[in-house]
């Protein structure tokens, strides 16, 4: 049977998940093991043929992810929508659980703890009217509902603060376990699983923890000496370890780490190759962490953390939790972060004062002293960030990040 075809679309709740939405659809978020569209795919047998986003996505290119295909409303099939079976609309806010199924017919409204989160439509139909912008507003009420169960994102904290928990149940649902390493000096510890991909190094004095949950090494992982790894973690594709503690944390493909990494989701392509403390933190690609960038996860009066959202700061209800650095972030040595900062794509941040609590997109300079990154500066640079791992910034690239760039400094 072939698979259906599915589209993730943003609504309003996702389109304020800052800094990250600046610069792709929630979708090409990773949430525990895998990104949000490769878990709907999985959970579901789905096929995702594109996102329906932001009007200053269009133009989204990143190798192997499906483009933004279209913008909310739709008074018709997305280009590409298979005229002749059902598609799934699907909220990319949506985690469903492993091992949940479509229903047999359209239409159907697809919920997640009763909530609408989906609409299976019938052939050749586009969703209701205002379903892609407020699925639980505008669900029709005389059709089939159909509960997949899983998890539901509210605020883009979630992507960290269930990240651990989904972490363990995707390597268990996805990564069958290995034998054991027969390489001299490399301890696993515990009874817990452990999957390693094809190509994996391990180099001595290695410790492998899955006492408290599994570890998955993707393919083509290096693990360098003193390194400690206690799970539930992953290491995404052609990642290298190169020492300290990481715990609990999601480490998508190509990325450099070294230094203590607690609980922490970094999307890929990010470059933390030297020490310092990084916890409860979530990282979107190609952020490159100067020496000694550390961030404040726990403030000093044991409080809950507030974060700055569109609509302003919000009180998280928790007492852990780090930092926020969109797309093409970098930062200087011994730059500190204080818990819940938010830092918005692009920037270019350096010094020994702390940055405000947001900073605007594209912003370059020290502490709050800052100023618009040039666009043309930015482009140059991020251009030759993602040559030094043999990646280009295509066209479509960077008419994409000129919109968010005209868009973030509007809103600076």
């Amino acid at each position: 049977m072939a698979e259906n075809a599915c589209f993730l679309f943003d609504d309003a709740v996702a389109r304020d998940f800052l800094p990250f939405t600046l610069t792709r659809p929630v979708g090409e978020l990773r949430l525990g093991a895998c990104l949000q569209r490769r878990r709907a795919e999985r959970a579901l047998g789905v096929r995702c043929l594109g996102h329906i986003a932001a009007d200053h996505l269009a133009g989204f290119d990143e190798p192997d992810a499906p483009p933004v295909v279209a913008t909310a409303p739709l008074d018709a099939p997305p280009p590409g929508a298979p005229a002749d079976q059902p598609v799934l609309y699907l909220s990319s806010r949506a985690a469903p659980a492993w091992g949940a199924a479509l229903p047999a017919r359209a239409p159907a409204v697809l919920t997640i703890g009763g909530e609408p989160c989906g609409w299976l439509a019938p052939p050749g139909a586009a969703p209701p009217a205002g379903f892609l912008e407020d699925p639980a507003a505008h669900a029709p009420a005389d059709v089939a509902v159909h509960e997949l169960g899983g998890v539901l994102l509210r605020r883009v904290w979630d992507l960290v603060t269930l990240g651990e928990e989904l972490l363990a149940r995707d390597i268990v649902a996805l990564a069958p376990a290995s034998p054991r390493p027969d390489v001299p000096g490399v301890y696993v510890l515990g009874a817990g699983p452990l999957a390693l991909g094809p190509d994996v190094r391990l180099d001595p004095q290695v410790v492998l923890d899955t006492r408290s949950g599994p570890i998955w090494l993707d393919q083509g992982v290096a693990v360098h000496a003193f390194t400690y790894l206690k799970g539930p973690a992953y290491v995404g594709p052609r990642s290298i370890l190169l020492g300290d503690e990481i715990e609990g944390s999601s480490i998508g493909p190509v990325c450099r780490v070294h230094g203590q990494v607690e609980c922490s989701i970094l999307l890929g392509y990010d470059n933390k190759a030297h020490a310092g403390f990084l916890g409860h933190a979530y990282l979107g690609r190609w952020v490159n962490l100067g020496a000694m960038t550390t961030n404040s996860d726990l403030k000093n009066t044991y409080g809950s953390v507030d974060v700055w959202t569109p609509a302003g700061p919000v009180d998280a209800r928790q007492t852990k939790l780090g930092c926020f650095l969109g797309d093409h972030v970098k930062t200087g040595i011994g730059l500190l972060l204080n818990t819940g900062t938010v830092v918005g794509a692009g920037c270019n941040l350096w010094g020994a004062v702390l940055p405000p609590k947001h900073v605007p997109p594209f912003s370059w300079g020290c502490g709050d002293q800052l100023v618009a990154y040039d666009l043309e500066k930015f482009l140059a640079n991020a251009a030759k960030a993602m040559g030094r791992r043999d990646m280009a910034l295509s066209e479509s690239a960077v008419r994409q990040l000129r919109a968010a760039w005209r868009l973030g400094r509007a809103e600076a």
